[in-house]
């Protein structure tokens, strides 16, 4: 590598990092970047220091924001008795993408699993029976993931709060819409038919 294209072949491999980009797909993003370095990577460039400077947790849900208080808990149109718990801030996005809660958020920073040595203590759960608790909350819906280690951290959660008055309910899970039967796994076939309901 010479000197004169160290610093492109730095921002390459910085870019193959991120999920989803590897070499070849950071290489053309840098490459299109250098195209419209005026009207594209200066302005980004510019964001990234921003938002890295400025970017920190809500110290209410544990979303990503530039305030200490992320806008949904900041909202005060959106209900404080419903607390929707989710795994990640990706999740959390994802939910709201979708529009249909107006409740607030909890981010739990993960799930519980033995294998990678994540236990109660390094999640957000102590948090959580707090907010339940202080805020009145009369339901929490558990949206984790499907997978071994959600199950395990939604029983967990679920024994945690068993105690407070509020109703604990997970997502329901089955044939998506717009989804053929032909293309769907055992699991999600199985799921569907166990959370039928009537017409």
């Amino acid at each position: 590598m010479s000197q004169d294209t160290r610093d492109i072949e730095t921002l390459i491999d910085l870019l193959a990092r991120l999920p989803g980009l590897g070499p070849r797909s950071a290489r053309r993003a840098v490459l299109a970047l250098l195209k419209k370095r005026a009207g594209l990577m200066a302005p980004l460039a510019q964001a990234m220091a921003q938002v890295a400077l400025n970017a920190r947790d809500c110290v209410e849900c544990g979303n990503i924001s530039t305030n200490e208080i992320c806008p949904i808990c900041a909202d005060e149109q959106r209900t404080t008795t419903e607390i929707c718990v989710v795994e990640d801030i990706a999740d959390l996005w994802a939910m709201e993408r979708g529009g249909a809660f107006r409740g607030r958020y909890h981010v739990l920073g993960g799930t519980l699993s033995a294998l990678d040595a994540i236990g109660p203590e390094e999640l957000r759960i102590p948090e959580l029976v707090r907010r339940v608790r202080d805020l009145g909350v009369s339901e929490v819906i558990l949206a984790l993931n499907a997978t071994v280690d959600g199950q395990t951290t939604a029983h967990y959660i679920a024994d945690a709060l068993a105690e407070t008055q509020a109703q604990i309910s997970t997502l329901a899970q089955g044939v998506p819409i717009g989804g053929e039967l032909d293309y769907l796994d055992d699991g999600t076939i199985g799921a569907a038919i166990r959370a039928r309901r009537r017409i």
